[in-house]
């Protein structure tokens, strides 16, 4: 009984909280308590604890003179990365999908966060034995492709929990390769007997944006790939990053 009861007031409470932000949308000026609470229908105090924890969590902002409450751009950015998210992963599965036919290899595609890259979509190639990678796994910067390609050209914001001037000697010299290069790799550094490849994929603007990544064995691909891998998924990286807008590449 107490389960569902919890439940069912923490519901409750995410449905009143979005009310309140559906609410403050419709208004071009700062909201106040008692205006919320009259076009919503529910008590002051009620509205107040709720735009007190939305200020917490950076949605709303209070002004300090007049005292009324407005949206933040956080959900802006929110609903802006999952739809550049979208775009990337539309723009980029049907050339991950002949990255693999041609070289028959699972080819992955990450994109950048403050702890690690995150693996969004994932093409795989049927083979007795699988990658265990899936769709939603975080990589670490230091001990994955995808990661020195994330140090070697991510923003100094998105790295800025990552002390690049004590990287270790050899993860240095690694990421100063990739910048050199355009590629990485990281041989059994994510998963043991996996090797990955990885290209940088950036936006319009020419920022850092994704990681293109061929995935398999050590067996097929080596600690040093052959040419073909790397020629094949540097190319994949610069046609994904062409048809985001990037004229020319970075690299």
């Amino acid at each position: 009984m107490n389960d569902t009861s919890n439940s069912n007031t923490t519901n409750q409470s995410t449905v009143a909280a979005f009310r309140i932000l559906e609410e403050m949308a419709t208004h071009a000026e700062p909201s106040r308590v008692t205006d919320l609470a009259n076009a919503l229908e529910m008590p002051r105090a009620r509205i107040y604890r709720y735009l007190q924890t939305l200020v917490s969590l950076g949605y709303v902002r209070q002004d300090p003179v007049t005292e009324r409450y407005r949206l933040t751009l956080k959900l802006f950015h929110l609903g802006q990365a999952i739809a550049d998210a979208t775009q990337l992963t539309s723009v980029a599965r049907p050339i991950m999908a002949a990255l693999r036919d041609a070289i028959g290899q699972t080819v992955t595609l990450s994109l950048p966060e403050p702890e690690g890259m995150r693996v969004m979509d994932i093409v795989r190639i049927e083979t007795p034995v699988q990658i265990v990678t899936r769709p939603g796994a975080l990589l670490p910067f230091r001990t994955s492709a995808q990661g020195k390609l994330a140090l070697a050209f991510g923003r100094p914001e998105l790295l800025a929990q990552v002390d690049v001037g004590e990287l270790p000697e050899r993860l240095a010299q690694e990421v100063a390769k990739a910048r050199e290069t355009g590629w990485a790799v990281a041989p059994e550094e994510a998963l043991p007997g996996v090797n990955a490849i990885s290209a940088p994929i950036f936006d319009i603007e020419g920022r850092f944006a994704a990681t293109i990544t061929i995935v398999g064995s050590v067996q097929d691909i080596k600690p040093e790939p052959a040419e073909a891998f790397v020629a094949a998924v540097t190319r994949a990286a610069r046609e994904i990053t062409a048809d985001l807008g990037c004229m020319e590449y970075p690299v």
